[in-house]
């Protein structure tokens, strides 16, 4: 019986590793065709019934993505503690921790620049013909902005079952961390129980996960039929410079990360790609770095060669702080909304934006969708009208599919260099 059980958990495990990506791809494209088929480009079925149709579709999807978030705070947890405990020094750990902050300040920073450098340069807002409702610029938003050392207090999680409750990424880790170092600081013979908990609730976690893998396809196959069939083909083309440039500036990141792994991680780009094809497509598929956390850091370890103590420390503060695809999108979105609103950013305006996205991307989740909000936020922080907004969200969901691929490819990239001993 035993045995069994081990040569199913094997073939399991195979199928995850070699056919899992193929899978997710046939549902992309299937999804893609269901969705043209009742979306309004054909307008062959009502909008009600199609949208009905939709929900049922995004079923498997929002299962995958919930037994996901059911897990997530434990697997989180359970991941910082486990390598701030490991077998690291503290000098190393102090290591990696600092040049990992400096690594995601700096591909940010880049990400955001760039997105504006090239939204001014091709303007895409000047491309769409659209009639807005006349709407009064708003003013800066000035007297409420937060003071540095208030920012600081708030990421602190003082109530810890509040930050579980609402899934605030920044705070759980921020918890983990605390929580792991006080672990490592203390005698390892008076936490044995705790730590064998701690071990438990982590293999239980990504039992968890494994069961939401065999769903993974029908997720990606009915999550993008809905999307298709909600906002149609069309929109998607009516927006295509805004599109191509996001695409261009997610490209640009991409390659920043495969320069430095080339570069400083002295490894093959070509072959990384291939190596972390898994967690990528999967990220792609379903717009959340943190749904695939357990998938990236098995691939890391096993096809990157990264110790399991740096990866399970990594990858989930990656998931949470590392969002350099995210700010290049929404520096370009920025530009969008004011050129399509008439609105002229000064130079010292858009150092401003730039400044702003770095720190608003520290905490971000990792999940479908949030992006937007942190957009709106922003947009109007500098006096720029949100009528176009729904230009934006009609397109959202594709390009949140590829920046969280590239956000999840930059902390993979992170393993591989900070994890170098001789770097």
């Amino acid at each position: 019986m035993i045995s069994s059980l081990i040569d199913l958990r094997s073939q399991v495990d195979a199928w995850l590793r070699t056919r899992l990506w193929a899978q997710v791809v046939g549902g992309l494209v299937l999804g893609i065709l269901l969705g043209y088929l009742l979306g309004p480009d054909l307008n062959w079925v009502e909008r009600d019934t199609a949208q009905a149709a939709g929900r049922w579709l995004a079923l498997p999807g929002n299962l995958f993505l919930g037994l996901i978030s059911m897990v997530l705070v434990p697997l989180v947890i359970g991941s910082i503690v486990q390598g701030l405990s490991g077998s690291q020094s503290a000098s190393e750990l102090k290591s990696i921790g600092g040049r990992f902050v400096i690594y995601v300040v700096v591909t940010t920073a880049f990400a955001a620049t760039l997105g504006l450098a090239l939204a001014n340069y091709f303007e895409p807002g000047n491309t769409i013909q659209v009639d807005l409702p006349a709407t009064e610029v708003p003013p800066p938003r000035q007297g409420n902005a937060i003071s540095i050392p208030d920012a600081l207090m708030r990421m602190l999680p003082t109530n810890p079952l509040v930050a579980f409750i609402e899934l605030d990424m920044l705070a759980i880790v921020i918890f983990a961390i605390i929580f792991g170092l006080a672990a490592r600081a203390s005698d390892r013979e008076r936490l044995t129980v705790l730590l064998s908990f701690i071990d438990g609730a982590v293999e239980v976690s990504m039992r968890v996960v494994k069961w939401a893998m065999f769903i993974t396809p029908w997720a990606v196959f009915g999550l993008m039929a809905q999307l298709i069939a909600n906002v149609g083909i069309g929109t998607l083309l009516g927006m295509t410079a805004y599109v191509l440039t996001v695409l261009a500036g997610l490209l640009g990141v991409l390659a920043l990360y495969l320069a430095l792994v080339a570069i400083l991680g002295k490894r093959n780009p070509f072959r990384f790609l291939v190596q972390i094809r898994d967690p990528v497509v999967l990220a792609f598929s379903t717009s959340s770095s943190t749904a695939v956390m357990p998938l990236s850091i098995d691939t890391a370890v096993k096809k990157l060669g990264v110790p399991e103590s740096a990866a399970s420390l990594i990858i989930p503060f990656g998931a949470t702080i590392n969002m350099a695809g995210t700010a290049l999108y929404q520096s370009v979105a920025i530009m969008l909304l004011a050129q399509v609103s008439g609105v002229e950013l000064s130079m010292t305006q858009q150092v401003g934006i730039i400044v702003t996205l770095v720190a608003s991307s520290i905490g971000a989740p990792g999940t479908p969708g949030v992006g937007i909000v942190i957009l709106g936020n922003i947009a109007g922080d500098f006096g720029i009208p949100l009528t176009a907004l729904p230009l934006v969200l009609g397109v959202d969901r594709i390009l949140d599919m590829v920046r969280t691929a590239v956000n999840l490819t930059g902390d993979l990239s992170a393993c591989v260099l900070l994890s170098r001993s001789d770097t």
